[in-house]
């Protein structure tokens, strides 16, 4: 901290603005006092409506429990759209994931399709090419006759014998894999039924438990209209209705 000058307060010009605001002070309180509002003088005049302070705290009332139950029921609709939006998108999800492991299954099976066909064409052209190493050499059965079949006949029937059981192997597998695909598709095309069917009966039982609800308040309101009119046949003077008659 550097250094500083101590100065000593002024007494007297503290004492003058002292005076000064006590003036205005006082000055403020008796303008107050001048302006105050005087009395107010009104003729005396009938207030309200043409209903009794009992109806009016009645409709009051109505109008109040209907405004409660509306409230009530707006927050229900409300919660109901709500849970159905949700449920509905959560449907939507699953249906898209369902959609797309489908699809990575069938892309899995495409895959292992190329990849075995792949591998049976390489296994195929090394076996003929082994084959093809064996049969040189060898003669061959419409260039000559041989009337007594030595080891080299022997070996080529052998060769070809192999040659035609690589074949029909060769077949077997690709008619099982054919096989193998038509049953997955079948079984594919068969779990859409289910599942289409088990979508159009959970429909029809929502329509159903719908149902008895309706039934409910169309009773519920004939029976209060039927009401409405005996009370309505009672009060009316020029009644052409027997007291007993119900409608």
């Amino acid at each position: 901290v550097g250094p500083y000058v101590l100065v000593t307060p002024n007494e007297t010009r503290r004492k003058q603005l002292q005076q000064i605001a006590k003036k205005e002070l006082d000055d403020l309180e008796q303008w107050k006092k001048e302006h105050r509002p005087g009395p107010i003088m009104l003729v005396p005049q009938r207030l309200g409506g043409n209903e009794s302070e009992a109806q009016v705290r009645q409709n009051q009332q109505m109008i109040l429990m209907q405004s409660k139950y509306q409230k009530k029921h707006k927050r229900e609709e409300y919660v109901k759209a709500k849970k159905a939006a949700e449920e509905a998108e959560i449907l939507k999800k699953k249906a898209i994931q369902r959609e797309k492991a489908e699809r990575l299954e069938v892309k899995k099976r495409q895959e292992e399709m190329q990849r075995r066909e792949m591998f049976l064409e390489d296994q195929k052209y090394k076996t003929n090419e082994l084959l093809n190493r064996l049969d040189v050499g060898l003669p061959k059965s419409d260039s000559c006759q041989i009337a007594n079949p030595g080891p080299e006949s022997t070996a080529w029937k052998r060769s070809h014998a192999y040659k035609q059981a690589l074949r029909e192997d060769e077949n077997r597998r690709l008619e099982e894999m054919r096989q193998e695909q038509q049953r997955k598709a079948e079984l594919l095309e068969f779990k859409q039924k289910q599942e289409e069917e088990t979508r159009t009966r959970t429909l029809k039982n929502e329509q159903r438990s719908c149902l008895p609800s309706l039934f409910m308040f169309y009773y519920t309101l004939r029976v209060n209209n039927a009401f409405l009119d005996r009370l309505q046949n009672r009060t009316q003077p020029n009644n052409i209705y027997h007291p007993g008659y119900t409608g």
